[in-house]
């Protein structure tokens, strides 16, 4: 657990002490701020349902450029050589570089609580869809971030390990959404594989655990990717 720790302090004093964080998290906030924008005061509802309808495509954009460095920097500059000879198991490495991201991540998304702030402070804000909405975009995050860093593990380039998240969270976000034109067999399957089909049922404040399931799954089968690519960088 200390070692553990210990790699997720130094990642977030990285993160932040590099300008890739503020870009996303400014990034995320500009789009999120015009939704916000859109539907409270131009639409003039009294919730964050399009904040929330568009968020987990934007994380989908957004997290692969925070997690791209985590591991193919080290690989490339060959610190994580010195870091292996060190008393830390792949596993903690992996979880401790998660923790960061997510550190990132968290930061943009406590920044929008502003936003149900100053609904509530103005209209009638339902907070069930709220808790359940941010609920989601955590486990979101958390599992496009797991994917993330299981890409930045297997390769050296970050532009590579940026791609590859990318088309694996968007292919993700999309599996539902092609349902209408697979053979009817398979679309209870790529319904369940949809990311956004299970963050918008807890967007509606439904708590199912099987979406919760689905995103905790989600994050332990891509870090045991990560932690694989790892143990054959050093077998």
């Amino acid at each position: 657990m200390r070692n553990l720790l210990a790699i997720a302090r130094r990642e977030i004093r990285s993160a932040f002490s590099s300008p890739v964080a503020y870009v996303v998290v400014s990034a995320f906030l500009l789009v999120s701020g015009a939704l916000f924008f859109w539907t409270a005061f131009l639409a003039g509802a009294s919730s964050l349902r399009s904040f929330f309808a568009v968020t987990p495509l934007v994380l989908v954009v957004c997290v692969p450029a925070i997690t791209m460095r985590l591991v193919s920097e080290e690989l490339r500059s060959g610190t994580f050589e010195l870091l292996v000879t060190m008393p830390v198991r792949d596993l903690e490495v992996v979880v401790g570089k998660l923790l960061a991201a997510l550190a990132v991540i968290g930061s943009a998304l406590a920044m929008t609580l502003l936003y149900a702030l100053t609904i509530a402070a103005i209209g009638d804000l339902d907070w069930g869809p709220v808790a359940g909405g941010y609920l989601g975009l955590l486990l979101c995050g958390a599992a496009l971030a797991s994917i993330g860093v299981m890409c930045s593990a297997s390769t050296r380039n970050q532009v590579v390990a940026f791609i590859l998240s990318l088309l694996l969270g968007f292919a993700l976000w999309l599996a539902d959404k092609v349902s209408a034109v697979v053979p009817a067999a398979l679309g209870p399957m790529l319904q369940y594989l949809s990311l956004d089909f299970h963050f918008a049922n807890l967007a509606r404040g439904v708590l199912d655990s099987r979406d919760v399931l689905y995103f905790l799954s989600l994050t332990a089968v891509a870090l045991y990717g990560a932690v694989r690519a790892l143990a054959r960088r050093h077998a």
